[in-house]
């Protein structure tokens, strides 16, 4: 940061700023008595009434992660995108937005109920905000829904081997319980994350209940996509393992009062079309059933790593008092990068469904290559291919890119690419891809084939499959511990979600949620319905 940047900023009030004083003024004018930025209550609030235990907090849009949204731009990156200090800012905005969580959260902890207001709220509706709180002190309002979203808390449902829970994690939230089927997958979990045993419930979905589940945040569900999937036999959310969705729903709805104020659902593309886009439609209406509004969007993890990789995600948001803007409206959003022509067809075909769509910056990320990820194996390494096993996959090569393949290995330098095994009229081939990327990773059930690395040039090809450290590096965690079998890490890695995806949708579409959803309207977690949690169900050992 420049030296008059900073001579600027130090200028800047930390507290009895405008906003600040025409807000106690009034509320003083009310016959309301307070403390002023008490050091001794969490986060210095800028107005307390100890006998109420209300704290009261006047945040600058700046300095707290809004400021961009005001100025109705995509991100906090563009409010800086001119900027010489844009990191500086950028880590030191989104270190205040964590920090309003932490304090906002522990004084909830303790009993206090807590009213955060942006400073452009009480210039534009002072009123209202003294109305709002004098309401609150009276008790003449209810606690918001989104009084649990502080705690950033999340219930990871379909967990597999832990990655949405790895980039979660990377920007503030915190796993309060997970839930799987699958013993393997629970095995590498447990290997990658310490404690496991205290918060997982390794059990089918439809046989959990929704007092083993714990309030939180956020619910996530990354359900299975094999009835789903193009490849599959398509027998959409009735078929024996997506229908695990219903399941899903179901827990929501039986939790009641306690029901996540956030919901993240991501599965295949081709949940889009399942049963003419019956399946998704069904799904959506559950989910405004039970008091949300949703968004769907489209993400591919071709924007971050060289893995082609495009997942539906859906968001989901509990409408409640004080939520702001027509859930509805869907005028302003048209097609881009994220929302194709498919999914745009398919918001604005389904009126009925009660939609709350945001605008979301471009992903513009430079991944880096394909043979950047790639392991150091020498050509003698066991695991290249024999000479015999090599010719058979070139002998397999579709004519089409045969042509192409010859090209690559009479060249001068070595050239990467991936190739699958498909059953084709003709038989079984093999289909190189040709963008220098992989192909999306894949569970080796059900004839799946496993992704082959080809390594071509200087007159030589050489053929062998991808290890899974280099799966791990396609979906983005270059450092998990996967301690078992390849059979077992290809089955992990291929169900799992893509963590810079995750990452880029927490960064960019769930935090900011949480930075918008508690402000505006009272936050108290007194009238939270918080039952005992039950045992959890472990039937998995080491």
């Amino acid at each position: 940061m420049s030296r008059d940047v900073s001579k600027i900023m130090k200028r800047v009030r930390s507290r009895d700023t405008q906003p600040e004083l025409l807000f106690r003024k009034t509320l003083w004018k009310a016959g309301v008595r307070y403390r002023v930025c008490d050091k001794d209550i969490p986060g210095k609030p800028d107005v307390t009434l100890l006998a109420r235990k209300l704290a009261i907090f006047i945040d600058g849009e700046f300095w707290h992660g809004s400021q961009w949204m005001r100025r109705k731009l995509d991100s906090l990156e563009e409010q800086f995108k001119r900027g010489k200090s844009k990191e500086y800012w950028l880590r030191k905005i989104r270190m205040n937005m964590q920090r309003d969580c932490h304090s906002t959260a522990t004084l909830l902890s303790q009993g206090w109920t807590v009213l955060r207001f942006w400073d452009s709220q009480i210039r534009k509706n002072l009123d209202g905000c003294i109305g709002l709180t004098l309401d609150v002190i009276h008790g003449r309002v209810e606690s918001s829904p989104f009084s649990l979203v502080p705690q950033k808390t999340c219930s990871e449902f379909f967990a597999g081997i832990g990655l949405m829970r790895i980039a979660l994690e990377r920007h503030g939230w915190k796993i309060s319980s997970a839930n799987d089927i699958d013993p393997k997958k629970y095995q590498m979990y447990a290997g990658q994350f310490k404690g496991s045993e205290e918060i997982f419930n390794l059990v089918d979905i439809h046989k959990l209940s929704a007092g083993q589940i714990p309030s939180c945040t956020l619910a996530t569900a990354s359900f299975p996509c094999n009835d789903l999937s193009l490849a599959g036999k398509r027998k959409g959310l009735k078929g024996k393992s997506s229908s695990a969705f219903w399941g899903f729903l179901r827990l929501l709805r039986d939790m009641g009062g306690r029901r996540p104020p956030l919901v993240l659902v991501e599965n295949v593309m081709g949940f889009i079309t399942s049963n003419n886009g019956t399946d998704l439609k069904d799904a959506l209406v559950g989910l405004n059933e039970l008091g949300y509004s949703v968004d769907i969007f489209m993400v591919d993890a071709a924007w971050f790593v060289p893995q082609s990789r495009r997942r539906l995600f859906i968001i989901a948001q509990i409408e409640g008092p004080q939520c702001e803007g027509n859930p509805t409206a869907t005028t302003k959003i048209g097609e881009s990068q994220f929302r194709t022509k498919k999914i745009m067809d398919f918001i604005n075909s389904h009126g009925q469904i009660r939609w709350r769509l945001r605008e979301l910056p471009k992903a513009d990320a430079a991944p880096v290559n394909l043979e950047q990820l790639l392991e150091d194996l020498q050509e003698e390494a066991s695991e290249w291919w024999d000479s015999a096993r090599t010719q058979y996959l070139l002998n397999q090569v579709i004519p089409r890119q045969r042509e192409m393949l010859d090209s690559i290995i009479a060249g001068d330098d070595w050239t990467y690419r991936t190739a699958f095994r498909r059953t084709r009229k003709e038989g079984s081939v093999a289909e190189i891809r040709s963008d220098g990327i992989a192909g999306c990773l894949r569970t080796p059930r059900g004839g799946s084939a496993r992704q082959i690395l080809v390594k071509a040039g200087k007159g030589k090809f050489f053929a062998r499959l991808l290890t899974p450290r280099e799966c791990a590096r396609l979906m983005g965690v270059d450092d998990y511990c996967a301690k078992v079998s390849a059979s077992r890490a290809f089955m992990g890695f291929g169900d799992a979600v893509c963590v810079p995806v995750i990452e880029w949708i927490a960064l960019h579409r769930l935090n900011p949620l949480v930075t918008e959803l508690i402000r505006g309207r009272p936050l108290s977690l007194a009238e939270v319905d918080r039952p005992h949690v039950e045992k959890k169900s472990m039937s998995y050992k080491k």
